[in-house]
């Protein structure tokens, strides 16, 4: 029981922080949304800065799971086709699932407000991308898929692109389909451009 009362917190902060900040986040109206007293929160969490920091712990808990991290990388695609499936896959999920979207949109309003934020939202705006599908490109290149290259700087001009597509779904809800079919075609570009084994026609 208890934990499901911290978890409905965590919830509702995660509602609230992406849609309000941190600063325009009230302890007492987002606890009443959840029809909790605001001294139930305090037999959780200390503080909003509490809540906020083991919100940010869940979430990247949530997203290294689902998505990917350092320690949990995805295997290395054995087509061209695999790295486009890859793709759409990792796009698909983070511009639909709520949590991540949320997450997203979280970070972009406190980046400049809060240390942590920053640093992840640098990580899973930029740098994460990257670094991951750097692995991912200098395996494809020692299974001989991909012309030889930098796999850093390849893997940055693949993520950039993309990244700023995903954030476009945030913005313009509406654009969402539009953006999915700019994506799909430019990984298929990239792969026509670089592949060695080439993508199946659409």
């Amino acid at each position: 029981m208890a934990n499901d009362t911290k978890e409905r917190i965590l919830a509702a902060a995660l509602d609230q922080f992406s849609q309000k900040g941190y600063a325009g986040t009230n302890i007492r109206e987002l606890t009443a949304s959840q029809g909790l007293a605001k001294s139930s929160m305090y037999k959780h969490f200390k503080s909003k800065e509490d809540i906020w920091n083991a919100l940010l712990d869940k979430m990247i808990a949530y997203y290294a799971l689902r998505f990917g991290s350092p320690d949990h990388l995805p295997p290395i695609p054995d087509s061209t086709d695999e790295l486009l499936s890859l793709t759409m896959r990792m796009v698909s999920f983070t511009v639909h699932d709520e949590k991540i979207i949320k997450t997203r949109k979280l970070l972009s309003i406190e980046q400049f407000r809060d240390e942590r934020a920053r640093d992840l939202a640098t990580k899973h705006f930029l740098t994460g991308l990257t670094d991951m599908f750097s692995h991912i490109f200098a395996g494809m290149m020692e299974k001989s898929l991909l012309r030889e290259d930098d796999p850093k700087i390849l893997a940055f001009a693949y993520t950039a692109p993309i990244s700023a597509l995903i954030h476009l779904c945030d913005r313009e809800p509406e654009k969402q389909q539009t953006a999915m079919a700019q994506i799909e075609a430019f990984s298929r570009h990239f792969i026509k451009t670089y592949g060695i084994q080439q993508v199946s026609p659409m």
